[in-house]
């Protein structure tokens, strides 16, 4: 008689995953863009985050707002999306809650900001909150909050004080110190993290001598960043396993591999965002590579092998 399969699911913050499998902001829009392709279904993930929604609606940056790099993607969208109240109102409604978890992205200019969105998105049926400390502090320069520990603390606490959905706090890998960061947003109230954000990178027409990326600067995703992330993820672990908080391991996965990689640096769940732009499918082939892994190892539950690296 063969033994029974392994099993993704797990509690993640009080929530049921089906798998350890997040997509990731910014990549699936609202939650709705990969159900139309045959054959996906968000059910084969344990959590949907959200495009990042600000206040009030935005445009977003002028063109070019993608360019592909050798390995990886530089994009710089700028939060374009239809503003808070138009996603409460208009867009929740149309997602089916049965077939996983959806997490809000809240983006801002000013703390304030980060705390009303989240107050409107704590009187709705999302399931977390996810607040994207990487946006510029219009007050203080442009200076972005995630990188400034006592910054990030800040905005963390604005938005615990007017919700009581868990919160999950995205890191910026463009910061001196991610452990103490990941400190104090835990000591502010962040529930869970998410490592990381994506890298400042820039590209250059070499014919024009100027910049592709029409905002000068983009995020550098995909493989290219996986070695960055997954030393940031072992090294914020050290510091959220002393307060059970988990973490989101994310940066370059393509591959079921690579998923069991970043759980055991000590993710818990883990993020898939440039890899579907190519390969639309790639949760159900990661999904079943983790299974094969944990029955070929002896595992009964995906959650035995989080933090489990030998050094």
């Amino acid at each position: 008689m063969s033994s029974p399969a392994a099993s993704l699911r797990y509690r993640f913050l009080g929530l049921d995953f089906a798998s350890p499998i997040v997509l990731l902001s910014g990549c699936v829009g609202f939650g709705e863009e990969y159900t139309r392709i045959e054959g996906f279904s968000n059910a084969d993930c344990g959590g949907v985050v959200l495009k990042g929604t600000t206040l009030e609606p935005r445009l977003g940056n002028r063109p070019h707002r993608v360019y592909e790099t050798p390995m990886g993607m530089l994009n710089a969208i700028g939060l374009q999306n239809p503003g808070t109240d138009h996603v409460v109102s208009q867009i929740l409604p149309t997602l089916d809650f049965t077939e996983t978890r959806f997490i809000a992205n809240v983006s801002g200019s000013t703390i304030e900001e980060y705390a009303e969105v989240t107050r409107r998105f704590d009187d709705s049926p999302i399931d977390a909150i996810e607040i994207n400390i990487s946006c510029p502090n219009v007050k203080e320069g442009g200076v972005a909050f995630g990188n400034y520990p006592e910054m990030s603390a800040r905005v963390v606490a604005a938005c615990r004080a007017v919700t009581r959905k868990p919160i999950i706090t995205k890191l910026s890998p463009n910061q001196t110190d991610i452990k103490e960061n990941a400190r104090l947003c835990i000591e502010a109230g962040s529930d869970g993290l998410s490592v990381i954000n994506t890298i400042m990178g820039m590209a250059i027409d070499a014919k024009t001598r100027r910049p592709i990326i029409g905002n000068v600067q983009g995020g550098l995703s995909g493989p290219a960043i996986k070695p960055i992330a997954l030393l940031k993820v072992h090294q914020v672990y050290d510091v959220a396993r002393k307060h059970n908080v988990p973490i989101i391991g994310q940066g370059g996965i393509t591959s079921a591999l690579d998923a069991i990689e970043f759980i055991i640096a000590g993710a818990s769940a883990v993020g898939i965002g440039t890899s579907l732009f190519y390969d639309p499918m790639s949760c159900k082939k990661i999904n079943a590579g983790i299974t094969e892994y944990l029955q070929t190892h002896g595992y009964s539950n995906v959650t035995e092998l989080v933090g489990s690296l030998q050094i």
